[in-house]
């Protein structure tokens, strides 16, 4: 891996860890930690043609940059949808993405397949092996999770499942050259605080330390320490304790037992966020100025 590179093109592709969930903006939209690594990426000072980086190139006159001098511009695509399966992000995403010849490309899924009750994790091991072989021919640098786990009898039960699919990742990230983001052994990470209600998916708090992990991980410049543990607190009473549990029994276990029973998925019928079902391929976002990104709801598309 290329350390310190310049990345002028990311695309994100998975599940609902990708996809923001449920780190929720005012709009009712997600965020998430790769919208939070795209703006920060775009901030990053792009190499000119001739290699040097727009922030050394002469300064804009009051009538502003010639076309000539200014940055290419960074472009963003997340195509992750909730609920998706291994084998559906290989099979919807995996394409596209690899289409778009991003410089960086995230692949995060199979947790879905492995928290099932009835769960083949040979096949998911080889449905990643897939996913990741054809990212890969998109040429961008590959990065791979090892995924977080919440603490508690769940993280438990599933625990060998989990180990048997990031041994997987550790490999494929050999034969690929890929980067390897370790979220499992965080113990920060594990602290349920930093989790959402529906004790499924990472909260705002949990996001920004996942994409300051990957943001080191490849070899950027620390901006905190993302795996600092929280302060010390006082546990929650017993009776504070059951009445979240019959919160997220009512407001989200029942629903999820409702759609495994149906055979529905909470991603059906959606998209990725750059993703145009009536093309059937992704398509780019970019900041107005890359100096001051915003949101990345807030970004233009460009291209077609």
């Amino acid at each position: 891996m290329k350390m310190n590179a310049h990345y002028t093109s990311f695309v994100a592709v998975g599940d609902s860890f990708t996809e923001g969930m449920s780190d929720g903006l005012p709009d009712g939209s997600y965020r998430g930690w790769a919208d939070l690594l795209a703006a920060r990426l775009a901030t990053v000072p792009q190499p000119s043609a001739g290699g040097t980086p727009t922030s050394l190139l002469p300064q804009p006159s009051a009538g502003g940059t010639p076309t000539s001098l200014r940055s290419p511009g960074f472009r963003y695509a997340n195509l992750a949808v909730r609920g998706k399966l291994i084998g559906q992000i290989v099979d919807e995403q995996c394409g596209p993405a690899a289409a778009m010849g991003a410089d960086l490309v995230t692949l995060v899924g199979g947790l879905n397949d492995v928290l099932r009750p009835k769960c083949d994790v040979n096949r998911v091991c080889a449905q990643l092996a897939e996913a990741a072989g054809r990212l890969t021919e998109g040429g961008g640098q590959l990065v791979l999770m090892r995924s977080p786990g919440r603490e508690g009898p769940v993280m438990e039960r599933f625990r060998p499942r989990m180990e048997q699919l990031f041994a997987q990742i550790d490999a494929l990230a050999a034969r690929h050259g890929a980067v390897v983001v370790d979220l499992y052994a965080s113990r920060a990470l594990a602290d349920p605080r930093l989790w959402a209600d529906d004790r499924l998916h990472l909260n705002a708090e949990g996001h920004r330390r996942v994409a300051e992990a990957v943001w080191q991980a490849l070899g950027l410049a620390a901006e905190s320490d993302w795996d600092a543990p929280l302060p010390a607190s006082v546990p929650p009473g017993w009776g504070a304790r059951r009445t979240a549990d019959l919160r997220f029994a009512r407001e989200h276990l029942v629903p999820w037992i409702g759609r495994r029973l149906t055979g529905r998925s909470s991603g059906d019928g959606r998209t990725g966020a750059q993703f145009s079902a009536e093309l059937g391929k992704g398509f780019w976002v970019s900041p107005a100025d890359h100096t001051n990104p915003g949101p990345v709801t807030n970004w233009q598309r460009v291209g077609t």
